[in-house]
């Protein structure tokens, strides 16, 4: 690792790690930092260039790590910050940088900062860091709007004197107001805090939620809905929030080499480059990939798309298929495409049949090995999750009574929630955790974990472990500039393209095998045949 190297962001394969599902190390069946640590070398063996933690900070988990008590420590269930200092020198001595997640939208209703609010009057300086307002009816007995949260039921919480709060997500995350100056400096001492100890970089949850601008009369649901996303909407993606970010980005640079960030923003196409802007995070989440199904022409049109955009930012496209929020890509792509998009995208589709009745499993991992080798071929920066290397599938048959995910809760289970995506990995074959730990899991295992195993995997050369190895290890070594040339036809089920020094990519979208083009095969995701590219496969030739 070349620690003066300011742009090793631009190609980086970033792995994302849920801590409470990596590795558990003492055994209470939740992952935590020791645990972690005692997998660096698996890391390292793996070829990825940065390891990104989602949230190990004190907290109730009533969103899986996401509602904040204390921005500048550790779980105590997690180790300590001696812990995480000894993480951070054990990867970087192995090569990796380090990306942790900053969640700035809201805090804990643990968080010191709430605890003092709910016990001062309206109007003081402490509830001034949050959105408190005034309820409607007799003695405020009503919420100011009929806002929904986005995990379901109502998006204001009543604190029993006449004024409720404001959460966008769950109500034990309560939403900080982004306009009180104590707010903006507190969030700098914690970047900075973070930085000197040795992090390299951060993911900004929700970045694209911080400012906000209610004014005196709130809208009702239905109109709130209908308000266009371009600068003005009360709640996204306001143009306020890049004054925000441009503060960040002279602490990101007042250190040698600066630090980098990525925003996690859902926002229309056009204004996804201001966020990715040298002046602001610098890079910011494509998402296209994940909500695409698994077809060539498709992939092609986002690959363009997404190319353009980093061209127009002067940063670098960001490849996604899977991550803590979404279901697995291995199941996404095994699964029948449901008609209705907005199924697709929240994964309650796997409600429907369950995937033991509709899953194809190897049409799946076939799918996603195919698409993963596409997306490492591509220029710019890949972001893995978790357990990706392994092939996992979605685990979609979880207890309702060990469920975890809050979505699951407020929705009375119509929505299935994120915890199919966040179950601890298997690292042995056997064993009450598969070698997570010592004893059984926070979240349950399914008995189909004991095949794909890191132990089952490890000294298979067909395995997707292996296959995952040997992309990112020629990965480095091919590693190219931003530069790619399609090679194949505009339209049809092969889409190839050609990377500086004649590495080319080819994938074969459809179902019947097509011509294998000349040249000497470097990797592929399944077996090929003499002179013949079977369906939904990618390989990499050197010309």
């Amino acid at each position: 690792m070349d620690a003066a190297d300011a742009s090793w962001w631009r190609h980086a394969v970033v792995y994302q790690v849920y801590p409470r599902s990596f590795a558990d190390g003492n055994g209470d069946g939740i992952g935590d930092l020791p645990g972690l640590l005692s997998r660096v070398g698996y890391l390292h063996e793996l070829g990825v260039d940065a390891v990104w933690l989602s949230p190990f900070y004190p907290s109730a988990l009533a969103d899986g790590g996401y509602d904040v008590d204390d921005y500048r420590d550790v779980d105590p269930r997690l180790g300590t910050l001696d812990d995480f200092d000894a993480l951070v020198q054990a990867l970087h001595h192995a090569g990796m940088r380090v990306v942790v997640d900053i969640v700035p939208n809201h805090s804990s209703d643990r968080h010191a900062w709430f605890v003092e609010a709910l016990a001062s009057p309206r109007g003081s300086r402490a509830r001034d860091r949050y959105i408190f307002r005034d309820g409607l009816g007799a003695g405020g007995s009503l919420p100011p709007a009929d806002w929904t949260s986005l995990f379901g039921g109502p998006a204001w919480e009543p604190v029993g004197d006449g004024q409720w709060y404001f959460h966008l997500f769950a109500r034990e995350q309560p939403d900080f107001n982004w306009d009180n100056r104590e707010v903006r400096d507190d969030f700098l001492t914690t970047l900075r805090f973070w930085s000197d100890r040795g992090v390299d970089g951060f993911r900004i949850d929700v970045a694209h939620g911080l400012a906000k601008h209610l004014g005196d009369e709130l809208p009702d649901q239905a109109t709130l809905d209908e308000l266009p996303r371009e600068g003005g909407h009360p709640l996204w993606d306001r143009d306020e929030v890049h004054e925000i970010y441009a503060e960040w980005r002279t602490v990101f640079d007042s250190y040698v080499p600066p630090r980098t960030a990525v925003a996690e923003a859902w926002v229309e196409r056009s204004r996804r480059p201001r966020y990715a802007s040298p002046e602001g995070l610098g890079q910011a989440f494509n998402f296209d990939l994940l909500e695409a199904d698994f077809d060539g022409q498709a992939f092609r049109r986002i690959v363009e798309d997404n190319l353009e955009l980093a061209a127009l930012s002067g940063s670098s496209s960001t490849w996604v298929l899977s991550n803590h929020d979404v279901v697995r890509h291995a199941t996404r792509y095994g699964l029948p495409v449901p008609d209705d998009p907005e199924e697709k995208r929240g994964g309650a589709w796997l409600l429907a049949g369950g995937p033991e009745t509709e899953l194809d499993r190897e049409r799946g991992v076939r799918r996603a090995r195919a698409a993963t080798l596409f997306v490492l071929g591509l220029p710019g920066s890949t972001y893995l999750y978790q357990g990706e290397e392994l092939g996992l599938h979605e685990v979609a048959d979880i207890p309702a009574d060990r469920r975890q995910d809050p979505s699951f809760f407020r929705s009375g289970g119509a929505e299935i929630g994120r915890d199919g995506c966040r179950v601890p990995l298997p690292w042995e074959s056997t064993g009450a955790s598969f070698g997570f730990g010592g004893g059984p899991s926070h979240l349950p295992q399914p008995s189909w974990f004991a095949p794909v195993s890191v132990a089952a995997q490890r000294h298979d050369p067909a395995s997707t472990l292996s296959l995952y190895r040997a992309a990112l290890r020629l990965r480095r070594e091919l590693r190219a500039g931003e530069e790619l040339e399609w090679t194949s036809e505009a339209a049809g089920d092969v889409v190839s393209f050609l990377r500086p020094g004649g590495w080319e990519v080819v994938t074969n979208f459809g179902g019947a095998s097509a011509p294998l083009p000349p040249g000497e095969v470097l990797v592929a995701s399944a077996p090929l045949g003499d002179g013949v590219l079977p369906g939904e496969t990618t390989v990499w030739l050197r010309r």
